[in-house]
């Protein structure tokens, strides 16, 4: 049974991830923050194995509560879930380390999504000592990927994860621009990480054509 702190300050918000998260099987919610000086003494009280964290909250913002988890040293992961969708708040939270990035509204099917996930992650991790390249790589792409044969030359599994964590992160179609940007790559690295998705059929590539100039390629998960 994975553990969850809850740090969220709008009570029916509270309430309704609560439910989602112990509708999932293995995982249970055992505490529930109104901000993130809260959840901090929560996460030193309770050591939870999971963490789902708000942005926008007083008394200490969710990437604050992040990165004093990071330095702190707590043995949790961080899922973000939040309606902050500007690129600078994404990017900081990955570049943080979070596993995951969850932007309100959202469905039960996503959250579910990402636990599932991280459950899978976490089961691999914890069942070994030590862990070769190809072991971790399946556990980087959730098996999925690798289905699809090697990665091509200069493609890396983090780099790539953080790629689908962007994307899947979007209910909408973004730019290779967008993509550099949010996960903190060159545009041209982003265009090959899309292509190689595209090409995997993880990602389906809408055409939008402006009023002057060439058009352009955007992007939306469908893993």
């Amino acid at each position: 049974m994975f553990k969850v702190v809850l740090i969220e300050d709008d009570p029916m918000v509270q309430e309704i991830n609560r439910h989602f998260v112990d509708s999932v099987p293995g995982f249970k919610v055992i505490g529930i923050a109104g901000n993130g000086l809260e959840g901090i003494a929560l996460i030193e009280k309770l050591k939870p194995d999971l963490v789902l964290v708000d942005v926008f909250m007083p008394n200490q913002d969710g990437l604050t509560t992040l990165k004093m988890i990071r330095t702190k040293g707590y043995q949790v992961d961080v899922i973000a879930i939040t309606a902050a969708s500007d690129m600078d708040t994404v990017r900081s939270f990955l570049q943080q380390g979070a596993f995951d990035y969850i932007m309100k509204p959202f469905k039960f099917e996503r959250m579910k999504k990402a636990l599932e996930n991280y459950r899978s992650f976490r089961m691999q991790i914890n069942k070994k000592q030590t862990i070769s390249q190809e072991e971790l790589d399946e556990v980087l792409f959730q098996k999925e990927l690798e289905e699809q044969g090697e990665l091509p030359k200069g493609l890396n599994g983090v780099t790539l994860k953080k790629v689908i964590s962007f994307l899947s992160s979007h209910s909408f179609p973004i730019s290779a621009e967008e993509v550099a940007e949010g996960v903190g790559i060159a545009r041209v690295t982003a265009r090959r990480y899309l292509e190689y998705l595209e090409k995997c059929g993880k990602v389906k590539i809408d055409i939008q054509y402006g009023g002057i100039g060439r058009p352009v390629n955007r992007y939306i998960y469908n893993g």
